[in-house]
């Protein structure tokens, strides 16, 4: 057994690579192998956003606070509220994040593929983001 303290584990600043926006990410767990599985905590301040990308094996995220966005390529932008559960398919193009005038919280939840969780892309543009 393992327990992780709170506090043991460093934030990081969510790369401008990565999102458009204020972004924390708050580690929680990251299994040893041969366990693939790993989550985080990911706090976005208002208008705050991932930019688009996959995800080899899929995604929980749990919305923990907040208001936020999230939308899969070709659909609509959904609403996205505390105890909100969304899984997002495994190679399905994505984002998601804060809404404009709310920060949003979420713990993200996926699996490597090869040592892989995420495949990043093109930033979301605002003209995406406010559709």
């Amino acid at each position: 057994m393992e327990i992780r303290r709170v506090g043991s584990q460093p934030s990081a600043t969510g790369p401008a690579e990565w999102f458009t926006g204020t972004v924390r990410i708050d580690p929680l767990f990251q299994a040893p192998e041969p366990a693939r599985v790993a989550g985080a905590s990911v706090p976005f301040e208002p208008s705050a956003r991932t930019a688009w990308h996959t995800h080899p094996l899929g995604q929980t995220l749990i919305v923990t606070a907040g208001c936020g966005w999230a939308q899969r390529e070709g659909g609509p932008v959904e609403e996205i509220r505390p105890g909100d559960v969304l899984w997002l398919s495994p190679g399905k193009k994505h984002w998601h994040g804060a809404a404009p005038t709310t920060a949003m919280t979420h713990i993200a939840i996926q699996e490597r593929l090869d040592g892989q969780a995420v495949v990043w892309m093109e930033e979301v543009s605002d003209e995406q983001y406010r559709r």
